[in-house]
């Protein structure tokens, strides 16, 4: 199904800018997708920093994000709406956690991480259905990226 075009209000508004991707979400179709592509650049920024400053900084995306999701949310009236995409940049950027160096390993993390938001297998559905808010939106992809990350780090593990 296809979303509803976004007010104009709101793509002009800059407090929604984040949440929307900065204008990555309003894609006609697959705006959650769009939205992830948004993480490769900011991963390949991230990549070089400690784990410990790469974990502070997505942990520190991912409170942003709650704040930011909430607003838009409210403002369009809908729990998630797919314009909303700030959750997929955190949640690839989980899946890119300690991910072994390549474009691989950055296109696998996407696809992974695409699958299993997509997907949404238990508990992911779970937390989607019933935590509402930003923490909500925001939560079941972090989820889904962990989820990402175990799967891509099995595939690195085998093919060493």
């Amino acid at each position: 199904m296809k979303a509803a075009p976004l007010p104009t209000a709101i793509l002009r508004d800059p407090r929604h800018w984040p949440a929307l991707g900065f204008g990555l979400g309003a894609a006609p179709v697959a705006p959650g997708t769009f939205g992830t592509l948004l993480g490769i650049p900011l991963y390949l920024l991230l990549v070089g920093l400690p784990l410990t400053v790469y974990l502070a900084v997505v942990a520190l995306l991912f409170l942003v994000g709650i704040a930011a999701c909430r607003v838009t949310a409210r403002a369009l009236g809908v729990h998630d709406h797919p314009a909303i995409v700030f959750d997929e940049v955190v949640g690839y950027l989980v899946t890119m956690t300690l991910a072994p160096s390549g474009m691989w390993a950055i296109a696998t993390g996407f696809a992974l991480f695409r699958l299993f938001d997509i997907w949404k297998p238990w508990p992911i559905r779970w937390i989607d259905r019933r935590v509402h808010g930003g923490l909500g939106i925001m939560l079941d992809d972090l989820l889904a990226g962990v989820f990402a990350l175990l799967v891509l780090q099995l595939i690195a593990w085998m093919a060493r």
